[in-house]
């Protein structure tokens, strides 16, 4: 969508049902994706939101600005095509999981670790009848192959759309974890991200906070945001 360059040409944009689910009309005619299928969502909510993201735009479309449409987009053209690639790479974070990976030192930072992410391994246990362990220092330790098979089933099992957010909310987070609390409400997503960035606040609680890292965050805390939206977007019921 970074190639865009029309402008607004349209006066309503509004929502139909269509074969498939739902879409948006740009004064009668039907939005396509940037590889020009045709713009089908599975709920009405979620065509909704991107009608009022296209009725938002004044002047030159601005796909920024459109983080439902954009998302929409990536289901359709890319994952759609690409799904089981898709899913493997996102569960392969299970192997490598932010919240397995504990520091040695010092104590007090051990201590935050093992008591804000303990938590979520044992939800996942309980979840998915499987278990992730946490491992002590930066070098890799495998995870049990039939454990990490059962989390990648779950992934797999996702609709192009679910998996869409779940890319975003894994990527970003750097948590396959983190990725599924967000996804099943187990936590709110404000402290889903919170949990994500706990090595990060604890180095800004001892060296400073740092304004370029803190826009980093902001913008990446946006995009985690929005991907729970979209998430939640694909599932609204009528």
């Amino acid at each position: 969508m970074s190639a865009w360059k029309a402008k607004r040409f349209w006066d309503v944009a509004e929502v139909i049902e269509t074969e498939g689910g739902f879409t948006v009309v740009l004064d009668g005619r039907a939005v396509k994706t940037p590889a020009k299928s045709a713009l089908v969502v599975p709920t009405r909510a979620m065509a909704q939101a991107i009608a009022v993201e296209w009725d938002a735009q004044e002047g030159e479309i601005n796909p920024h600005t459109m983080p439902v449409t954009r998302s929409a987009n990536a289901a359709i053209d890319k994952v759609t095509h690409q799904h089981a690639e898709v899913a493997d790479m996102i569960a392969a974070y299970g192997d490598a999981d932010l919240t397995c990976y504990r520091a040695e030192s010092p104590i007090e930072l051990v201590q935050r670790q093992s008591q804000q992410w303990d938590p979520l391994l044992e939800w996942a246990a309980e979840t998915f009848g499987t278990r992730l362990y946490p491992v002590s220092g930066v070098m890799h330790a495998p995870q049990d192959p039939k454990v990490l098979s059962v989390l990648s089933d779950h992934v797999h099992a996702m609709d192009a759309f679910t998996l869409t957010a779940f890319h975003d909310l894994v990527g970003l987070s750097g948590s396959l974890i983190i990725g599924f609390a967000a996804l099943k409400d187990h936590r709110p997503v404000a402290d889903l991200w919170e949990l994500s960035r706990l090595d990060d606040i604890w180095q800004a609680e001892q060296w400073g906070e740092d304004d370029e890292a803190q826009e980093q965050a902001a913008v990446k805390e946006t995009a985690f945001v929005e991907a729970k939206n979209f998430h939640n977007l694909a599932c609204a019921s009528e």
